[in-house]
């Protein structure tokens, strides 16, 4: 199966990146420009030392505060820098054989937003009003945040507007895009606008923000090529936290069902939840959690920090993404060194990936499962055959240690 018949996204390891905080922009807009992509050029030698190929990018256009207000689709955020600090980059990413995917918040815009404003006051019915969603005669904010305006992607102009925002960017060579929230007005809305995008760029990869439904009824409807995989996100740190592997047995036996048409994107962390150091207090558990992430089928995203074990706590409060979304060091040589060793599991399990590229498509089977321990059996193409034994309990079982993994 090609996801999307593109050759390129099976092979595929992101590093997912929150540029914003990443080089400690200012929280809110800034009129004075600053060049700071640059800092994140950085660390590209760093993503091929880990052995991944793929920058995945939270937002990086014009944004009143966080990058999912967006202000301009059309121009980089003037905190991370212009147009030909973007361009440097993503020239520096080519060439070093990774891809780039850009993060597109179309679902919603924020308040300033001059399509908005013209909205506001035109209100409903009129040419200019029909760009936003309404409930009644006010406007409907996404998650009742009223910065926040939706879009109404089923009207034809905004269908063609967003269309037209996706491809201005891959004309200029960015290869992929994340579509966020994209589950907050349903799949179709979704299909008009990649059928324009396809038709122009066939070979970009596509993948959107989906929570909870059916991930293969969404990927049918809307013509993404892949969505997030919440599912097995929440299984991973459950049954390690909890000491259920039989959550994960479950789970993966939907993972399998999923895999059968579509590819699913897969992590262990991202930009809007707690860190996986964190959930897990137990460390000696992170290097189970990196190979469920990296053998386990789908295309993964490794979230930028997850592996040196970086900590931090999602808050439900205005700040509370501030823990999960750090500054990193001008270079990585300013890292502490505390996170080696973790970073070199995750470089050993992406080598064996590299070795074995059907795990990417690979049929999972579980055996011999109780709360603290499960044998994953993985098999694909030309008799490829892995087998992955977790062991969280305080006793060997059947060779593997306790808190620890065995690989044949």
């Amino acid at each position: 199966m090609e996801a999307g018949g593109k050759g390129w996204a099976a092979h595929t390891i992101w590093w997912h990146v929150y540029p914003l905080g990443f080089v400690g922009a200012e929280r809110e807009t800034s009129h004075r420009g600053h060049h700071r992509l640059p800092h994140l050029a950085n660390w590209l030698d760093y993503v091929i030392e880990l052995g991944a190929n793929g920058l995945l990018l939270a937002p990086v256009f014009a944004s009143a505060s966080h990058g999912y207000d967006t202000t301009d689709h059309f121009r980089i955020d003037p905190r991370l820098g212009d147009d030909a600090d973007f361009d440097q980059v993503l020239a520096d990413c080519h060439a070093r054989g990774i891809r780039v995917c850009l993060d597109g918040v179309f679902n919603h815009l924020a308040a300033g937003h001059p399509i908005v404003q013209r909205a506001f006051s035109a209100g409903p019915g009129t040419d200019d009003g029909r760009w936003i969603r309404w409930v009644g005669e006010y406007p409907r904010y996404f998650e009742g945040h009223k910065s926040l305006v939706e879009l109404d992607l089923t009207q034809p102009v905004v269908a063609d507007y967003v269309a037209g925002v996706m491809n201005h960017w891959l004309d200029r060579g960015v290869d992929a895009w994340r579509l966020d929230a994209a589950y907050a007005q349903g799949a179709e809305v979704w299909a008009p606008i990649l059928r324009a995008v396809k038709t122009r760029h066939p070979d970009s990869w596509v993948f959107a923000e989906v929570i909870h439904g059916d991930y293969a009824d969404f990927v049918a409807a809307s013509g993404v090529d892949s969505v997030t995989q919440y599912e097995l996100w929440h299984a991973i740190w459950d049954s390690l936290v909890n000491a259920n592997f039989h959550s994960l047995e479950w789970t993966l036996g939907r993972h399998r069902r999923f895999c059968e048409t579509f590819r699913p994107q897969t992590f262990i962390g991202n930009h809007d939840v707690t860190r996986i150091a964190s959930r897990i207090t137990d460390h000696r558990h992170l290097p189970l959690t990196a190979a469920l992430l990296l053998l386990l089928p789908g295309i993964p995203s490794i979230y930028a920090g997850d592996e040196q074990g970086f900590t931090g706590e999602k808050q439900e409060h205005r700040r509370g993404d501030d823990a999960v979304r750090p500054a990193f060091p001008d270079t990585p040589e300013g890292l502490l060194p505390f996170g080696r060793d973790l970073f070199a599991t995750y470089r050993e399990l992406i080598a064996i990936r590299r070795r074995h590229p059907w795990l990417v498509d690979a049929e999972v089977r579980t055996a011999d499962v109780t709360d603290t321990s499960i044998t994953i059996q993985l098999s694909g193409a030309d008799d490829g055959r892995l087998t992955l034994r977790l062991n969280i309990g305080e006793e060997p079982v059947d060779g593997v240690e306790p808190h620890s993994l065995q690989l044949s």
